[in-house]
């Protein structure tokens, strides 16, 4: 038996419970942005992926008209912040509706450090940081799809295994449905099988 869900005849906010809960775990972009006058924004958002390897562009959405997705365009830069785990707290209070104008960095007691190519800061307690200009945008319905192109990347050497980010170093937090919020949990490994490999595996 299944339990059928019809958009169209469902409220907004109801089908959109439905979608966060089954589209899981989702990864956060801790998003870091500047307005024109200087004022630092920071707010988690969890549609978020990446979009092209070469060049190197990330997305992420925002659901309405948000601060980081106003201060993007106006500027054409932002910051990708991992969200570890261990800072779950900040990144949950970063996502208050604080009035427009007010920096969640100060309102939340996240410390910045400075970014390498781009004008928004880095979250400096987070282990990796993206740093993007803008590629493009996207308006799909209620929201917007943010590309960035990533112009630098800052890795801790505390998570780098043999110049490579480990996970269970990292510790990734995730969104789920509600207020749910994930964790890591088991790691498993298991190598791709080349087609070249695959004839008689099923003899």
């Amino acid at each position: 038996m299944r339990t059928d869900f019809d958009p169209g005849s469902l409220p907004r906010g109801d089908f959109y419970r439905l979608l966060t809960a089954l589209v899981v775990p989702r990864p956060i972009a801790w998003v870091s942005s500047t307005t024109p006058d200087g004022t630092d924004n920071l707010a988690p958002h969890s549609f978020f992926n990446v979009a092209c390897v070469t060049p190197p562009v990330v997305q992420f959405s925002s659901v309405g008209r948000k601060d980081s997705l106003r201060n993007i365009e106006e500027t054409g830069e932002f910051v990708v912040n991992f969200a570890p785990e261990r800072l779950f707290e900040q990144i949950n209070d970063t996502a208050t509706d604080f009035p427009r104008g007010t920096s969640e960095f100060d309102a939340a007691g996240v410390e910045r450090e400075p970014s390498l190519r781009v004008k928004p800061p880095r979250v400096a307690a987070s282990p990796a940081a993206l740093e993007c200009v803008l590629h493009s945008t996207v308006r799909l319905g209620d929201s917007t799809v943010v590309f960035g192109r990533v112009v630098h990347a800052a890795v801790s050497d505390g998570v780098l295994v043999d110049g490579h980010p480990e996970a269970e170093r990292l510790r990734p937090l995730t969104r789920m449905g509600r207020n749910e919020w994930a964790t890591l949990g088991e790691v498993r490994e298991i190598a791709r099988v080349p087609y070249s490999e695959w004839q008689g595996r099923s003899g």
